[in-house]
């Protein structure tokens, strides 16, 4: 019974009629009772007659003894919730609620706020309102509660909780969130394929996601459903849609939502950056394109985004004219400038998914809030956007490819863009070539620096200066910049040694070169530590350097180290770009790296190097331990120097691998130059403890371009050790993404290797992956004979977790060739060694693989179970293939289930997290199944636009599938009707 007050009453109606107390539940009763209690909740605290009560519960045929009943649910109902709560009057019960004590009105006000906000501007709070209404459904509302009353309301509830979905659904599509759409949207198409709304939402998202083909199909399907079951057309809307796709209508890529000043619910806040550099002081000339840029950006409050790109040579003045023309439009952007240096003129240009992950803080998103992959940063950083008006700028970009995520997209906002090449390939960009200097504006320029004195008192001479300079601003500022520090100089005396064509490089040091003379006077002010510290710090490769390897370049103690970097920073010859990371400016590396070559003495620069290399080799060992526990891998390596990070947990570990991937890839293919060829050894090493990086997707392609230079590195130096280990991690690599052709040649001489010098790990890991190629090329018994060697390896180098992933692999082996028990069984084993030795990832691959034995022995809801274990695993890891592959297996499960809708959902799904990641021949098996679960829902011209870009995929990797694939189109080119549900069998896909 409740001994408190009423309004520690919590009810819901939206799945099961439940009632609690405070955070106890409490028992409402039979279903009759909890019937009795749903009604008067609905009546919402209006009297609710007996008449009333007995016609709502039983309809026409009331027991003989209703009346009597009802006074006893009232009664036990009173028990349970107080005698304040339930009461009778006039006749009748009435049962007095709290405010917000009913999820069902608190989903009706979420609701009407959605609207109100969405009517206001604030799409992304509107969106948030919704999902949180939709939150409170716990399955089917008013469930387990009889009587024809409950049943009008349960079909009433289920039609506005579609309604609100479809509203959900359609903000997602406004906020850029097409593709993480697609998959709910099949689902729900497919549960209710008379809904119009959900098909015209799942074309519109297909569309933007690129899938024009399915788009069309999925139109064809539902115009010839809605025939067959109704006898009618497809309405206006979707008839409409249809045309605008076919067409190719811009607007339907182009519809942006507005965004709210400042989200509430715990939203991140509105944050307005303003990241543009100083112009300069002394900005001279260039009038006409200050003009011409500053009426583009003027006037971005149009339909469209405005994208100006300025092209040209290094030094023409690119970021400067970009950053003055920023600057004097920065009015016509109240929302805030944004500002990056691409580095694309680098041989490491800026990531884009590290672009959008800094512009996303800047704008206020927490960390924990920034997704994983490039397509859903920027989809995010879109949605930031819409609505407001920002100016981005992006300095030093490669190319148009490196850009188009970093677009905001919506009206209102603009881009300025830099690079050396001209963007003839950015769609709808105003192009500016940006040439040298007039002679007037080049000498206006020199004026300004020098002063007016002493260039009017040598005019011609000054005209020589700026002549030799090539009318290049950053080389006349370079020459002006040296005249002004040296007042004895006249300018007839720099004319005269520029004069000389042989030395006017050396002089001016033109292009990337030409910055030296710069930086000169600062390096020259630096305390023989610091210049020291200055020159070490710019060897390594990667994009930027964490204190504690900056410590292990410098063979310093980390608080030591850290005060030092701290005065470079203050000496602007060294950025900071977040607490503990530190990076130079392109250039300034490069008069660093000069600086290094001729101050210190031969062997200084290696000797650095090989610091960084053990240090990151000893840390990503310690990572690998943490992750793998048993795993005989870290006793092979080579010994190391230094000592890595104390990482005391799988997450810490996790992180720091992933943190610190460019800068470890960056220092393995450092390694792999002909000068620090004795560092190969760890080089090897540290990629062997840094393998989850392939797996990632995100650092995939980079972690196979550095193990293949490590390779051709080490075939080089004759070191077959080295050689057998990166080729068997190469081959893993080329395997991951599709090229199993290369990956087999890899194994293969890997193997030869291995055996040559009796290593212990090319012995195991290779013929542990011939025998996965073997798999996939439909070669099962020696694919078996493969795993039984690998096997072997494993065993006698006390290497459980080894044996764990040979014994997975044997079981896919053993059930293509038909031993289906001992499939199952060896999966299990794989499994339990795993779990016995506490692994956390790899437990995962063995999940994997047993749950396509127990598929394939037909105990479908047992594989359901371990792949949706597997699933939960490679999310937590940061593995993105895994995590696609695993959504791949779980819709063939869902399909052999009789389950399609499940099993589209899922496939979809890995369609999202292979995309870019794979291979052809992954990506290609995807669509094989998600056309099968397709058909069995009765889309059926989707189904073939899936085939048929599957059958182009398969194509180019000349996978066993593509018969298969040509029997599936053959089958719908005559079948218009086929079944529309039952069990599917699965395609022989197999990864």
């Amino acid at each position: 019974m409740n001994d408190g007050s009423a309004s520690d009453l919590r009810f819901a109606l939206l799945g099961p009629v439940r009632v609690w107390d405070g955070e106890n539940p409490l028992n409402a009763g039979s279903p009759q009772q909890r019937a009795m209690l749903a009604v008067l909740l609905l009546r919402r605290g209006r009297t609710a007659t007996a008449p009333e009560l007995i016609d709502a519960m039983w309809g026409e045929e009331p027991p003989s003894q209703a009346t009597a009943t009802l006074r006893t649910y009232a009664s036990r109902l009173r028990k349970v919730l107080g005698a304040s709560a339930l009461v009778t009057e006039a006749g009748g019960y009435a049962l007095r609620v709290a405010p917000g004590a009913l999820d069902l009105a608190r989903a009706e006000m979420l609701a009407a706020e959605a609207e109100k906000r969405r009517a206001a501007g604030d799409p992304r709070r509107s969106r948030e309102l919704l999902a949180e209404a939709l939150g409170l459904w716990d399955g089917e509302a008013l469930a387990g509660t009889p009587g024809p009353y409950m049943e009008g309301q349960r079909s009433r509830l289920t039609e506005w909780r579609l309604a609100l979905l479809e509203s959900r659904l359609e903000l997602d599509l406004e906020l850029g969130g097409h593709t993480e759409a697609v998959s709910e949207l099949t689902a729900l198409s497919a549960e209710y394929p008379l809904r119009e709304r959900l098909r015209s939402l799942l074309m519109l998202a297909l569309y933007r996601g690129g899938r024009q083909a399915e788009a069309l199909g999925l139109y064809a399907d539902t115009r010839r459903l809605l025939a067959d079951e109704l006898g009618v057309d497809p309405g206006p809307e979707l008839a409409e849609l249809h045309q605008r796709i076919l067409r190719a209508d811009p607007a339907l890529a182009a519809q942006e939502a507005p965004a709210a000043e400042a989200p509430e619910g715990g939203g991140p806040a509105w944050v307005r950056p303003a990241q543009l550099p100083a112009t300069v002081a002394d900005f001279t000339g260039r009038a006409a394109f200050v003009a011409e840029l500053g009426q583009q950006l003027s006037t971005a409050g149009g339909r469209v985004m405005a994208v100006s790109a300025l092209a040209g040579i290094g030094g023409v003045g690119k970021t400067t004219l970009a950053v003055h023309v920023a600057h004097e439009a920065s009015e016509h952007f109240p929302d805030g400038q944004l500002y990056v240096d691409l580095q694309g003129s680098s041989p490491r240009p800026a990531e884009p998914e590290v672009v959008l992950a800094s512009f996303l803080r800047a704008l206020g998103t927490p960390d924990s809030a920034v997704p994983d992959s490039l397509e859903d940063r920027a989809a995010l950083f879109r949605s930031a956007l819409a609505g407001r008006r920002v100016l981005t700028v992006l300095d030093n970009a490669r190319d148009a490819a490196q850009i188009r995520p970093l677009l905001p997209g919506a009206a209102g906002c603009a881009v300025l863009v830099t690079s050396r090449v001209r963007m003839v390939d950015l769609a709808g960009a105003h192009l500016v070539d940006l040439d040298v200097m007039s002679p007037e504006e080049a000498l206006d320029l020199f004026t300004r620096i020098v002063g007016e004195e002493r260039v009017d008192s040598e005019r011609e001479a000054a005209l020589d200066v700026v002549g030799a300079c090539g009318f290049l601003p950053l080389a006349i500022r370079i020459a002006a910049s040296r005249l002004a520090t040296r007042r004895t100089w006249t300018v007839s005396f720099l004319a005269r040694k520029l004069a000389d064509g042989k030395r006017r490089l050396d002089e001016l040091r033109v292009g990337d070169l030409a910055v030296a003379a710069t930086f000169e006077l600062g390096y020259g002010q630096l305390e023989p530590h610091q210049a020291r510290a200055f020159r070490l710090l710019s060897l390594p490769d990667g994009p930027d350097i964490s204190l504690p390897a900056a410590a292990a370049v410098l063979d310093m103690d980390p608080d030591d180290a850290e005060d030092l970097l701290e005065s470079l920073v203050d000496a602007s010859l060294l950025e900071s770009a977040a607490p503990g990371r530190y990076r130079y400016h392109d250039l300034v590396r490069l008069y660093a790296r000069s600086r290094a070559e001729s101050d210190d003495p031969p062997g200084t620069a290696p000797a650095a190097l090989a610091r960084l290399l053990d240090f990151c080799l000893a840390t990503a060992a310690r990572a690998y331990e943490l992750e793998r526990p048993g795993d005989r891998a870290p006793h092979h390596l080579t010994a190391v120097s230094r000592p890595g990070l104390p990482l005391d947990c799988r997450d810490s570990a996790l992180d720091w691998l992933f943190a610190e991937a460019p800068g470890l890839l960056a220092a393995a293919r450092q390694a792999a130059a002909p000068e620090n060829r004795a560092m190969l050894r760890p080089a090897a090493d540290l990629l062997l403890m840094a393998q989850d990086l392939m797996e990632s997707g995100i650092h995939a392609r980079a972690y196979e371009d550095v193990t293949r230079a490590v390779v051709e590195a080490a075939h080089a130096a004759g070191d077959r050790l080295v050689e057998g280990r990166a080729r068997s991690l190469l081959g893993q690599a080329l395997g991951m993404s599709g090229q199993f052709d290369g990956a087999d040649a890899e194994a293969r001489y890997a193997m030869t290797l291995g055996t040559a010098v009796t290593d212990p790990v090319t012995c195991s890991y290779a013929p542990n992956l011939r025998g996965i190629i073997a798999l996939y090329r439909s070669r099962y018994q020696e694919a078996a004979d493969y795993f039984d060697r690998a096997l072997s390896a494993f065993r006698d180098d006390g290497n459980e977790p080894g044996e764990a992933a040979a014994l997975s692999n044997l079981s896919r082996a053993l059930l293509s060739l038909g031993q289906k028990d001992r499939a199952v069984a060896a999966a299990e084993a794989g499994v339990a060694i795993y779990q016995r030795q506490g692994v956390t990832l790899r437990l995962g691959n063995g999940l994997y693989a047993l749950g396509i034995a127990l598929a394939e022995a037909g105990r479908l809801e047992e594989a359901v179970d371990r792949q949706s274990e597997a699933l939960a695993i490679f999310r937590a890891n940061r593995q993105r293939l895994w995590e696609g592959m695993t959504f791949y297996r779980l819709a063939h499960s869902q399909l052999a289930a009789g389950r399609p809708r499940q099993a589209a959902a899922h496939a979809e799904q890995a369609l999202k997290l292979l995309r870019d990641i794979g291979g052809d021949w992954r990506r290609g098996t995807v669509q094989v199944i998600l056309g099968r679960a397709l058909r069995a829902v009765g889309q059926h011209d989707r189904a073939r636009a899936c085939w048929t870009e599957a059958l182009e995929l398969l194509e180019r990797t000349s996978a066993p599938e593509i018969g298969e694939v040509r029997r599936l189109l053959e089958s719908t080119a005559s079948v218009r009707n086929p079944p529309t549900s039952g069990p599917t069998c699965a395609s022989s896909g197999r990864s």
